[in-house]
């Protein structure tokens, strides 16, 4: 019997594999149903996520909900359960971050979550300090919104947009800031995610006659309002949010969304910013990452919030690798306890900073207003 002998750097190697400690990170996403747009390039993205950090290796969990908050809850409790996972990035939608807290509370796992509202890290509360947000707040990206709405003489404005808790929060914020800065909302409208059509909805709000519209929806559904508006007449200025910054809002939309006005977070237009942006190089090192693997022009902002969500992680697991094993309720503790002790990190969404009572983070650094001109985005300057 012929007896093989390894060498030494063979043995070495063995040895700092057996080392490395393996890391678990659940993914949960809405690739199908009405959040399509926002889950398949959140799906996307986990074929590119780093395998190691630091002295680890990492294996992640995907699950997918489908848009609904009963299989999300199931999926959460897979992932912590079954999968034994050491923190979440996802779920994809505000009604699904909201249906698991409780089971991220319960189980103290700490939690990406990679949708708009702040409902889901404010109040900081038992619940909300396992949870951080990689997304801009709602408040914070409205903001840019609302100046670009000033710069351009908007007096009146229509609101058309889901009727759940995302639409509520952004008919929120537009109620609440716009007797400030000069503005009457004039038409409040509201249809489901599912809906085919806004017909009546549409219908109302050119009968008001605004001098801008707000549409509130995700991905390729913000493209169905919009036409509805064009085709009853509509000539006013047009608005979409952040959930509505996708190449789909153009390529349903075509002609119809020429010239609208659409909030986003800088990661869509790295090569646009200036050098002296912060996201510059995260937002480029996405954009090249991604469509690498997509093609030209397949970056996505959903995709970018797990991207960022990722860089955070390499920022955080050498941390609490010192003080815990993985797949230990003291790892998770120390993964969430380092998460508010990284200071100022560049994501390609902006530049996070979270605090023990601050699980958002993000500086005025983000939200940029882009413009379709073309059938191609433009910053505004």
């Amino acid at each position: 019997m012929r007896v093989r002998f390894l060498t030494a750097a063979a043995v070495l190697a063995l040895f700092a594999h057996a080392a490395m400690a393996q890391v678990r990170i659940g993914l949960m996403v809405s690739a199908t149903g009405p959040t399509s747009a926002i889950g398949i390039p959140q799906k996307n993205t986990a074929e590119l996520l780093p395998k190691t950090a630091g002295n680890a290796t990492i294996e992640y969990f995907q699950l997918e909900d489908g848009g609904d908050t009963t299989r999300a809850v199931q999926n959460a409790k897979k992932l912590i359960g079954e999968n034994n996972v050491d923190a979440i990035i996802g779920p994809s939608t505000t009604p699904n971050a909201l249906a698991i807290l409780d089971v991220i509370a319960e189980a103290k796992v700490p939690l990406m979550a990679t949708v708009g509202t702040s409902s889901v890290v404010d109040p900081i509360d038992a619940k909300r300090r396992w949870v951080f947000k990689t997304t801009q707040n709602d408040d914070l990206i409205a903001g840019a919104l609302n100046r670009n709405m000033s710069k351009n003489s908007v007096k009146t404005v229509g609101f058309i947009g889901y009727n759940d808790a995302y639409g509520e929060v952004w008919l929120n914020e537009l109620q609440a800031k716009a007797p400030g800065a000069g503005m009457k909302v004039v038409a409040v409208e509201r249809f489901a995610r599912s809906d085919t059509s806004v017909t009546a909805q549409a219908l109302k709000v050119v009968g008001a006659n605004p001098d801008a519209v707000l549409i509130v929806a995700t991905g390729s559904g913000a493209a169905m309002p919009q036409k509805g508006l064009v085709e009853r007449g509509y000539k006013g200025k047009m608005y979409q949010t952040h959930a509505a910054a996708t190449r789909d809002l153009m390529r349903i939309g075509g002609k119809d969304v020429e010239g609208t006005w659409v909030v986003s977070g800088p990661a869509l237009v790295g090569e646009l910013l200036p050098d002296s942006n912060p996201s510059k190089n995260a937002a480029l090192d996405f954009a090249q990452t991604y469509e690498k693997a997509y093609g030209a022009g397949s970056r996505n902002q959903f995709a970018a919030h797990s991207y960022d969500a990722v860089i955070l992680l390499n920022h955080a697991l050498p941390i609490a690798l010192k003080k815990a094993k993985p797949g230990t309720k003291e790892f998770r503790a120390a993964l969430r306890d380092a998460f508010e002790q990284l200071g100022a990190v560049p994501v390609s969404h902006g530049v996070l900073n979270y605090t023990a009572n601050d699980h958002w983070g993000f500086t005025l650094t983000t939200g940029v207003m882009l413009k379709v001109v073309n059938g191609d985005w433009a910053l505004e300057k």
